[in-house]
């Protein structure tokens, strides 16, 4: 009975068979494709090897290691992008040396690449042609938002490296600003195999750009009562590490005041944005299970917005929330020459702008046509010609305005030193944002020298596609550059703030209205 049971188990009726036999054949041709694949893989990724012995001090010295076109030195924030960043690392991982993919919840840039430079540097002085070879070609990439970008910039700049790597930068954040700029693109990545090696041929063609970099310090008496340190948002993993406050050793510290010091690649900001910034990563931390892609993290983005009343800003804000009631602002446009610069009394929102990326794509300062750049004295906005480009905002709708072609916000000055001083007990805190990265900012009520500056601090080399959207002032027929002699059509500059609220309201936000297409990361 048992046998007959058996025999009919796998009879042809019961399909049973037929599927053992399929299965069997499908593994064996995995197996073969994955031989195939491992084979074609491991010339390719030779390029980017990196050996166990230059990465981990005391290992076995390997003389007859490949010598790599492209090393790399991988970082990844494996909490950005949902699930994306663990599954990166581990694809990452599985294609390279372990130890030369980072793991950025576990170990900080800073030390990382101290380590291996020293290693480097003890390689080449015994005579090591690889390691000499490794340094001179040596790569980063950086996966995560504009915060972890930043804060690898940041680390290389403050390493002052012999050789400073170029950094690529892939998306696993909301706006993405520094990968498009770079022709990186803004939306999360693939982070299958096939996906990854396809991203390190990139990073292997990939041309070098210079960046400015730009420094920003904070300086406030100490408060009589209560605390000025900057709030961080409570998702930050890395809490404003781009902007702290500075030891009593730092050359920039006074006895009897708070300073505080940063900088940035992207942008500045100040008002509306940083504070719906602030509100998205502060419910992130306490919702995190409703974060879990990219699509709704924008959604939610949007939605603080409305909350927030900032497409109603004049009804739901009062005007000390605006910032020429908050702050005095001055610029220098050449050396030595402070200039007092003139705010619209509905800005609620300023933006020291670096990159031609703000808020997931868009432009804020435009295209200027070539007779604005001549009767207002302005240049081409370039990466890397110490200037930075100083542009405000009235509200949510203002900012919709960047979705039409050649719109921009209110061009207010290009700078290569800006400063604010707060006005004393204009309001008891503001909100701020750095690269992606936001806080809150309390201000002493009974201090009248609040003072926030901004300058230029040299420069650090990004990596870019020819899909680049940054220009070069040493190549100013950069990738995909437009051209700057086209007329604009939303030139608000020639309106008074009263005239657009009022055409506002009668019908013009039918101008503004989103694109079919539109994608809902272009708003901050």
């Amino acid at each position: 009975m048992r046998k007959m049971d058996l025999r009919n188990s796998f009879s042809p009726r019961s399909g049973r068979l037929k599927e053992l036999k399929n299965s069997f054949r499908h593994l064996v041709s995995r197996g073969h494709e994955a031989v195939a694949d491992g084979v074609k893989s491991e010339s390719v990724l030779k390029d980017f090897y990196i050996p166990e012995y230059i990465l981990v001090p005391g290992s076995e010295v390997d003389n007859e290691s490949h010598t790599p076109s492209c090393p790399v030195i991988v970082f990844i924030n494996s909490k950005s992008g949902g699930q994306l960043g663990r599954e990166l690392l581990v694809t990452y991982r599985n294609l390279l040396n372990k130890n030369q993919v980072i793991d950025l919840g576990e170990e900080t840039p800073d030390k990382v690449l101290h380590q291996i430079y020293a290693t480097l540097q003890t390689l080449k002085n015994h005579g090591d042609e690889l390691a000499a070879e490794i340094e001179k070609r040596l790569r980063i990439i950086v996966a995560g938002g504009d915060g972890t970008a930043g804060w690898l910039l940041g680390v290389v700049c403050d390493l002052k490296l012999p050789q400073p790597p170029p950094i690529a930068t892939v998306p696993l954040g909301t706006g993405n600003n520094l990968p498009f700029s770079f022709g990186w693109g803004k939306k999360n990545p693939g982070t299958d195999r096939l996906s990854v090696e396809s991203f390190l041929e990139q990073v292997k063609a990939a041309k070098e750009m210079k960046i400015d970099s730009w420094h920003i310090i904070m300086r406030m008496k100490c408060p009589k009562e209560g605390s000025c340190d900057p709030v961080a948002p409570l998702e930050l993993p890395h809490s404003l590490h781009a902007f702290h406050r500075v030891s009593e050793s730092d050359s920039l510290n006074m006895e009897g005041y708070h300073t505080f010091r940063g900088g940035f690649w992207n942008y500045f900001s100040m008002g509306m944005d940083a504070q719906v910034s602030y509100a998205f990563h502060s419910e992130r931390k306490l919702h995190p299970e409703k974060f879990k892609n990219q699509i709704v993290n924008q959604r939610t983005y949007l939605k603080l917005g409305c909350t927030q009343g900032w497409f109603c800003a004049s009804l739901f804000h009062p005007s000390s929330r605006n910032i020429a009631q908050l702050t005095k602002v001055k610029v220098m446009k050449s050396k030595g020459q402070w200039e007092d610069l003139s705010i619209p009394s509905s800005i609620r929102s300023i933006v020291c702008l670096n990159l031609p990326s703000f808020s997931g794509g868009l432009n804020p300062w435009g295209k200027p046509s070539g007779k604005k750049l001549r009767d207002r004295d302005l240049t081409p906005p370039y990466v890397d010609d110490s200037l930075i480009e100083v542009v405000g905002f009235r509200n949510a709708w203002h900012g919709l305005v960047l979705l039409a072609p050649n719109g921009h916000g209110t061009r207010l000055a290009q700078a290569s030193r800006t400063r604010f001083e707060f006005r004393k007990g204009a309001a008891d805190h503001t909100f701020m944002r750095i690269d992606g990265e936001p806080w809150k900012q309390p201000l002493p009520v009974d201090d009248d020298t609040v003072v926030v500056e901004i300058s230029n601090h040299g420069q650090v080399t990004m990596l870019a596609t020819t899909s680049c959207r940054a220009r070069s002032i040493h190549d100013p027929a950069s990738p995909n550059n437009d051209n700057d002699d086209e007329e604009e059509n939303t030139d608000e500059e020639d309106e008074s703030a009263e005239d657009w609220e009022e055409r506002r309201k009668f019908g013009a936000a039918d101008t503004f209205k989103f694109p079919d297409d539109f994608d809902i990361s272009q708003l901050s």
